[in-house]
């Protein structure tokens, strides 16, 4: 081949692999990218603003920082992930690839992502309110409502989002626990009385039941409402979720006591709070551990049911304490503060 056709060949396969690469960039694949987030100190300001602030009850100065983590999701409703995001992700090292699916809720918008996010966000700090108000000796008075409804679910025009549960099968309404409870005598298919207040009044309605999952279920989601003697606003943006929980009732629980629960050290951590007072698994822990290295913390608080997925990504510098429950949790920082964790456990 003489020279110049070598020079034309050359220049229309450049031009071929830049087309197809150009395409690539518009084509969408089914999978979401996580990476490490940022590690926001709840003790700290947002935006010239403390993050957190209490009205109705004595507060107290502290320092150090307990940061909750979080992941940035690229992906998911309305955000197109193409080979190159998921080719960089690969070769990150901190970024993990998971199909959308696995994330996100089948066929559901962004709109309806974000205020299920907004949602689970506030629930968390009511929890992580009343955790911290528990711990202090305080009552705190709660109702279980139903938040949500199940389209086509058993219990499709029976229950109403916003109706509180007095008592299922003859049992009190106590605890969303007690619920699940007194729905699990049952087998799928099977109807039972349920007393709810709606509209200020009480009635009985008949609850009916399906299986998922292995387990009898009604169809509904259930929240915690509380009558919080105490106003606690967290100032968190746009960060949605309950996985800050267990870092939120920390942060509560230091600013109502006098002293500093860090003893000044940076203390990152992560887990969902549930009203008996423990602590539940979340996603992303291995980004929200890389997130917090970044961040400068020198511990991190991890959900016992994680720590299978902490062992061996592990930063470096970074020393993490397993919590099954808030107690677990406020001993921990208190072990740090002390400056001795020997004894306290651990992912590993």
């Amino acid at each position: 081949m003489r020279p110049g056709r070598i020079s034309a060949a050359l220049l229309v396969g450049s031009f071929l692999v830049i087309a197809v690469a150009a395409a690539l960039t518009f084509v969408g694949l089914p999978y979401v990218v996580m990476s490490p987030g940022p590690a926001t100190n709840i003790l700290g300001e947002n935006d010239g603003k403390p993050l957190l602030t209490v009205d109705g009850a004595q507060t107290y100065p502290t320092s150090g920082s307990l940061d909750f983590t979080t992941v940035s999701v690229t992906g998911g409703p309305g955000v197109k992930v193409t080979v190159f995001d998921v080719v960089g992700a690969r070769l990150s090292g901190s970024d993990e690839v998971l199909p959308v699916e696995q994330v996100f809720p089948p066929e559901a918008s962004q709109e309806q992502v974000e205020q299920e996010g907004a949602a689970e966000m506030a629930n968390s700090q009511s929890v992580a309110t009343a955790t911290a108000l528990r711990a202090l000796g305080r009552d705190v008075e709660q109702t279980v409502t139903i938040g949500e409804v199940l389209e086509d679910g058993p219990s499709t025009g029976v229950f109403e989002a916003g109706d509180v549960l007095v008592s299922v099968d003859g049992d009190p309404a106590t605890s969303s626990d007690a619920v699940r409870a007194a729905v699990q005598r049952h087998e799928p298919g099977e109807t039972f009385p349920v007393v709810i207040e709606r509209g200020g009044s009480e009635r009985t309605v008949t609850a009916r039941t399906a299986e998922a999952g292995g387990r009898t279920v009604i169809g509904v989601g259930l929240r915690m409402d509380y009558d919080l003697p105490i106003d606690v606003t967290l100032n968190t943006g746009r960060v949605g979720g309950p996985s800050a929980g267990l870092m939120f009732s920390l942060a509560i629980y230091d600013v109502l006591t006098p002293g500093e629960l860090t003893g000044g050290k940076n203390i990152a951590g992560t887990g969902t709070m549930q009203d008996d007072g423990s602590v539940g698994p979340i996603g992303g822990i291995r980004q929200k551990l890389v997130g917090a290295k970044r961040a400068g913390a020198s511990y991190f608080l991890a959900p016992a049911d994680n720590c299978d997925e902490v062992v061996g990504h592990v930063p470096d510098g970074l020393e993490v304490l397993k919590v099954a429950t808030f107690d677990d949790g406020l001993a921990a920082a208190n072990g740090i503060a002390k400056g001795s964790v020997e004894g306290l456990p651990t992912c590993g």
